[in-house]
């Protein structure tokens, strides 16, 4: 019986899972990217997607079923009339460093037009009409909803989607 007891004991001993360190950058920084490793090469893969996850609150880059890197968002609120679309779009030609809506009195930088040519946008976290980033609207990033629609990311990553996510790219959310 001694001896099947340690044999048992051995055996737990080397079936431990060994757990993968994460990639993702915790706390989250939302003026850093949102995964400690470098950002994908966009030309290494012709057929990259965007998918967005309410429920989660994140954006992935993905090839065929294949994360290839994960954001950190913040999408619209869940009443009538801030909440982000779900669907399939595409990124549309719209896209610059800086703007600023008197309407919702906020702006951001680095935005890419996903739906309604300028009115649905990927972009940094937002900034008041001094162009300040807004620390409470910054804090809900990954965590909760908090934008009139539009998809919140760091301003590291909203700078990379800028400059590398080609016109025309899918974008899912669901």
């Amino acid at each position: 019986m001694t001896h099947h007891r340690s044999a048992a004991a051995k055996n737990i001993t080397t079936t431990k899972k060994v757990t993968k360190p994460s990639v993702m950058r915790s706390p989250i920084n939302w003026h850093k990217s949102s995964e400690k490793v470098a950002y994908p090469d966009v030309s290494k893969y012709p057929h990259m997607w965007i998918h967005v996850s309410l429920k989660k609150q994140r954006l992935y880059l993905m090839t065929d079923k294949r994360v290839l890197y994960t954001m950190y968002v913040s999408t619209g609120r869940t009443t009538k009339n801030t909440k982000t679309p779900r669907g399939t779009y595409h990124v549309q030609a719209e896209r610059g460093k800086y703007f600023y809506s008197a309407s919702v009195n906020e702006g951001a930088y680095y935005w890419v037009s996903w739906l309604n040519h300028g009115e649905y946008l990927f972009h940094s976290t937002p900034v008041d009409t001094q162009g300040h980033f807004i620390k409470s609207d910054a804090a809900d990033l990954g965590k909760r909803p908090s934008s009139h629609g539009c998809v919140h990311l760091s301003i590291a990553d909203s700078k990379w989607v800028y400059k590398n996510i080609r016109y025309g790219t899918k974008v899912v959310i669901d």
